[in-house]
């Protein structure tokens, strides 16, 4: 039998993913040679404080604070340390000294991913990132390899577990924003400071990664529309379920034409109404799903734990298994597939459909007018439902509209909801979300 060669593997962090990692090298080393094709030895783990507590029991002598040493020794580096520095320098140097690099770091991806692709491809190694999505979830490979015969021509994402699980609470629960997020940073699913989930941060920059592995091109987070959920309100979850709608935060990128004709694509993230029977309505609690639309295969959804230790080493180890078979056969993988840069269009000329909550006045003609200004604006009226305000001597006062319009461009259906702002038979435009799935 032929002797298995050893590839050492440096690991840079030991958080909750990073133990996870290293206890699945050490325990299940046998099996990872088998299917690598060689034996994968942890040869150092590189941490900032050398006594701080860990998930998990693991060799003393494993741990070093010289990360710079172990990355230029090693064939294999995985980085799970977070942030841009020194994490970027760390990877940089590692393929320059002829390392294939496994990275679950979504943020450096999205503000220098093209920079890491150029110095991968220069060094002949492989840049890996599975676990940067959606956790345990396999959507990278899927979208690079198995779907890359085809025209994937939409994906819609949840992407983020902390904001699906507090959206999920308001809607199951009527809980205000306030005490749904309480409620995941008591559960572990929020962090103390929770402002790049609640804000979008975090799912904008998994949604520059989806888009530039759909789209063959290259996408940053400044490409990337963003909002986030921090203003959804108990009343805006509860008109939803009414109308038969779910609230999610999701990441959505799209090929389109611009208003000139122009074949672009739009990134964006932001609450979004999901009728209740689309399969993505039914992602509960902190998990996440990744929907794909594609010109031959249809629809596509993977679903699965988007977070949490042994799910997101779960996609770390499939990366650094499939990395170490390149080395072995001696043809390192490509990990992205740029054919061409095609533009990231402003969000004005994203596709969409908007529900619009109004406060108005309750008199003769109102409706008409309403109406009449959504058709000036070229946004047609799809649902209209009225509810009466009566005060305690059963005068009517106002009523409350709840639209839901066509598909139209998003700068058409901003006017639209800038005008009827300005109507004055209107009290208050008391929500405006956008729709999709209709």
């Amino acid at each position: 039998m032929t002797e298995l060669r050893t590839l050492k593997v440096a690991l840079l962090g030991c958080g909750n993913v990073g133990s996870q990692v290293a206890r699945i090298l050490l325990e299940d080393a046998g099996m990872l040679a088998d299917r690598a094709g060689a034996r994968l030895e942890l040869s150092g783990i590189a941490v900032r404080n050398l006594d701080a507590p860990r998930d998990v029991e693991l060799p003393h002598e494993l741990f070093t604070t010289d990360a710079e040493t172990l990355v230029k020794g090693a064939d294999l580096v995985i980085e799970l340390m977070g942030g841009i520095e020194p994490a970027r320098t760390l990877i940089l140097t590692a393929m320059r000294n002829g390392a294939c690099v496994v990275t679950g770091n979504k943020a450096l991806l999205a503000q220098d991913g093209p920079t890491l692709h150029e110095e991968a491809d220069k060094a002949g190694v492989q840049l890996s990132y599975e676990a940067a999505v959606a956790g345990a979830i396999p959507i990278l490979r899927p979208i690079r390899d198995s779907l890359s015969g085809d025209r994937i021509t939409r994906v819609l994402g949840i992407v983020n577990g902390t904001t699906n699980f507090i959206l999920d609470q308001m809607d199951s629960t009527g809980a205000q924003f306030a005490d749904a997020l309480a409620e995941a940073q008591r559960l572990g699913y929020a962090e103390a400071d929770p402002t790049a989930d609640v804000e979008g941060h975090d799912a904008a920059s998994k949604a520059a990664i989806l888009a530039s592995l759909s789209f063959h091109t290259r996408f940053a987070l400044e490409d990337v529309y963003c909002e986030g959920i921090s203003s959804v309100s108990a009343a805006d979850i509860a008109a939803a379920k009414d109308a038969g709608f779910v609230i999610k935060l999701l990441a959505i990128a799209e090929e389109l034409e611009d208003t000139g004709g122009n074949t672009g694509v739009s990134v964006r993230v932001h609450p979004t109404l999901l009728p209740r029977e689309h399969p993505m309505a039914a992602v509960r609690g902190a998990f996440n799903a990744v929907f794909i639309e594609a010109e031959n295969a249809g629809e596509l959804m993977f679903y699965g734990q988007g977070a949490g230790g042994t799910p997101t080493a779960s996609a770390v180890m499939g990366d650094l298994v499939s990395a170490a078979r390149s080395i072995v056969l001696d043809c390192p993988g490509r990990t992205e597939t740029t054919t061409g840069q095609v533009p990231a269009l402003p969000i004005g000329a994203a596709m969409t459909s908007y529900y619009i909550g109004l406060d108005v006045a309750d008199q003769p003609g109102v409706l008409a007018r309403i109406a009449q200004l959504f058709a000036e604006h070229g946004v047609s009226i799809e649902i209209m439902r009225q509810t009466i305000h009566r005060d305690a001597g059963s005068k009517v006062e106002s009523a409350e509209l709840r639209i839901v319009t066509h598909r139209a461009r998003e700068a058409a259906l901003a006017a639209t909801v800038e005008a009827v702002k300005g109507l004055d038979v209107i009290n208050s435009v008391t929500s405006v979300l956008r729709v999709e799935g209709v």
